[in-house]
């Protein structure tokens, strides 16, 4: 099972298990506030997007303010539905457009390994959104148009070593949430699948990750992307920067080097999409 794989340690316990989960995931990035010296996964991480301000939530145990008391379904329900306890919709900020594709065994090893940790008593921070994204009920039309729920799609014609990459690319690691352009209401524009954004993550730039030889990573060979995903060296001797340094730091270098063999083959088997100028935006 793929999933499954994605899960699997030295330690078979559901805890270690999605320990892993959560490093492939990049759950840490988004709710840590390292800047400001906030506690582990208490939140309060300023996102910056064309849209406003997002701030992430508590997601520790802690019961009044975090979600330690979230049943398993209601874990499952927010994570690969986009739906709180209470019903209401999230904002696609949370990546469970992507998450929905993650396997029953991953997500009940994530909710045991964040659930293992110690809770903090810190309130979530609202929002700071720009007219009209701040007005909840357009989430209804968004999920219409750019949600579609449910597994993977079986791909038989392709080996193992696709099938795990592919998951872990699409699936956990939700690569095309930043390295994907989007339209004027935060939907992937699926004809840019993998070649970059000027709207990325913090309001930088992101790469193109498609095969393309000229403006995407067709000219670099597998052990040169894993090498860059393993220790943020680029295959010119340049360091990565910005969110991506994160994404090593936190996620891509505690992979085990067949986990990110898979990713990259799974990347260069993309179409190649030749990319528009992704210079950060003035």
């Amino acid at each position: 099972m793929i999933g499954r794989g994605a899960a699997q340690t030295g330690d078979d316990s559901p805890q270690a298990r999605g320990e892993y989960v959560f490093k492939a995931a990049g759950c840490q990035g988004c709710h840590t506030d390292e800047k400001n010296k906030g506690e582990f996964l208490a939140g309060g991480r300023a996102l910056k997007t064309p849209f406003g301000i997002f701030y992430s939530p508590n997601i520790t145990p802690d019961p009044t303010y975090g979600i330690g008391k979230w049943s398993d379904a209601a874990f499952d329900n927010a994570l690969r539905q986009g739906i709180s306890p209470s019903g209401a919709h999230y904002y696609p900020v949370l990546p469970y457009t992507s998450y929905t594709k993650m396997s029953d065994q991953d997500v009940r090893d994530l909710k045991a390994y964040i659930f293992s940790l110690p809770p903090v008593a810190k309130a979530n921070k609202p929002h700071e959104l720009r007219f009209p994204y701040n007005l909840r009920f357009g989430l209804v039309v968004w999920r219409f148009l750019n949600f579609t729920p449910g597994a993977l799609p079986a791909e038989p014609a392709h080996d193992a070593q696709w099938q795990r990459g592919r998951y872990l690319v699409e699936a956990l690691g939700h690569c095309a949430e930043c390295h994907t352009e989007r339209n004027f209401l935060g939907g992937l524009v699926k004809d840019r699948w993998m070649a970059g954004s000027r709207d990325g993550a913090e309001g930088d730039a992101t790469p193109n990750i498609t095969p393309d030889p000229k403006t995407g990573v067709g000219e670099w060979s597998v052990d040169d992307i894993a090498y860059m995903l393993k220790t943020g060296i680029m295959p010119e001797g340049d360091s990565l920067g910005a969110a991506m340094a994160e994404v090593v730091e936190n996620s891509t270098s505690q992979l085990r080097d067949s986990d990110l063999t898979a990713i990259v083959t799974y990347l260069k088997s993309l179409p190649p999409v030749a990319s528009r100028p992704v210079e950060k935006k003035k």
